[in-house]
């Protein structure tokens, strides 16, 4: 899973700017679209990015590491 592009999927669902979620999280639009450029996110800046979006992206995250489990 490409945890940038699954943040800029759930905003443009939610029908929000880079510049709203930008100032939601405290950083530079700049950076919103650097996020989307990452496929590894730290986990204090996904907590922030779930709690401005009201989304749960850690429980996706976990879905997608059982599905690839090989057992």
């Amino acid at each position: 899973m490409h945890i940038g592009h699954r943040i800029r999927e759930v905003l443009a669902g939610q029908r929000r700017s880079a510049a709203w979620l930008a100032e939601s999280i405290c950083v530079t639009r700049t950076h919103v679209y650097k996020i989307f450029d990452k496929r590894t996110i730290d986990i204090d800046l996904l907590m922030r990015v779930s709690r401005a979006l009201d989304h749960d992206f850690f429980a996706e995250l976990s879905r997608a590491m059982r599905s690839q489990s090989p057992d």
